[in-house]
């Protein structure tokens, strides 16, 4: 296994479409470490001012931590988790492709099922999470967890298809997508109005209402990528979304329209939104992470929103 070595900068590659990508930023984009087999889920946690990502073949979880930039495990094994996410307690949220459930990690450490199952069926392998200000878990279950050992245990799909859920506090999954065909990233506009969803396999971004029972409308496509196909989902706090692609990062403007590029040079799975002022962009790609300070903000998290 390769060392995890840190840190070294490359400069920054920020394409500029619109004027209205407006975001700026550092000259440079800073390589926090590489040495994974494939990055995913990053997730940065304010109070201990850490970022956790998974190594997905690697069945690890690790952590970066800000003031000394040190890298290490945080766990293992894990489940082959991907994509993380903190709920309004601040807990860890996390979708376990290996042993096709969500849970959360308590305070102190031990961990609770949030869903495993839908109609007595056992999930796919979920991929990615959010969590809404209600506290309702929203995650997204494609296969690639199942469809061989390399990122969690090869098995059969026993729902037969590639859904979205939402599990409400104490409640069972509900699906609340049931057309798509590999959904991966999803992120909700700062109102929690509308949610993105990325589908992987037919590479584009949709866009749908969220009714006040917690239901979907509409589900029209936003976006459609031309180089190779979007991953992770995030909104700033001006309502861009920022998404995954295969040369970097693309942000798009609510009305469809793309605004501009983060360009690397891996292949970008994941990215979210932190530092204190939730104003540097962390982006998980292939084996490293990568992080630009900008001028913009993420969107104000669950935890935050009182």
């Amino acid at each position: 296994m390769s060392p995890l070595l840190a840190t070294d900068t490359i400069p920054a590659q920020l394409v500029t479409l619109d004027p209205r990508f407006d975001c700026n930023g550092d000259e440079r984009v800073q390589r926090l470490f590489t040495g994974g087999r494939w990055l995913e889920g990053p997730v940065y946690h304010p109070a201990g001012r850490f970022l956790l990502c998974s190594d997905i073949p690697n069945d690890r979880m690790l952590r970066w931590d800000e003031t000394t930039g040190t890298v290490g495990v945080f766990r293992q094994p894990a489940g082959h988790t991907n994509g993380h996410t903190l709920d309004g307690q601040g807990r860890l949220v996390s979708c376990e492709q290996g042993n096709r459930r969500v849970t959360r990690t308590e305070h102190d450490g031990s961990i609770t099922v949030l869903a495993d199952s839908w109609q007595g069926k056992r999930l796919n392998s979920p991929n990615d999470v959010v969590v809404h200000s209600d506290g309702a878990v929203w995650f997204t279950d494609p296969p690639y967890g199942i469809i061989s050992d390399y990122e969690g245990n090869r098995g059969v799909s026993e729902i037969g298809g590639c859904h979205v859920y939402r599990v409400t506090p104490g409640g069972e999954p509900e699906a609340v997508v049931l057309d798509a065909e590999r959904p991966n990233g999803l992120a909700f506009s700062p109102d929690e109005r509308r949610l993105y969803l990325a589908d992987t396999r037919r590479k584009h971004i949709r866009v749908f209402d969220v009714t006040a029972e917690g239901g979907l409308t509409g589900g029209d496509v936003l976006a459609e990528c031309d180089a190779g196909s979007f991953d992770g989902l995030r909104v700033d706090d001006r309502g861009m979304i920022w998404a995954a692609a295969h040369d970097g990062v693309h942000c798009y403007h609510p009305d469809g329209t793309r605004l501009g590029r983060i360009l690397l040079p891996e292949v970008v799975s994941n990215l979210v939104f932190g530092g204190p002022k939730r104003n540097v962009l962390y982006m998980t790609a292939s084996t490293s992470v990568y992080a630009i300070r900008l001028t913009v903000n993420g969107c104000t998290p669950p935890w935050a929103r009182r």
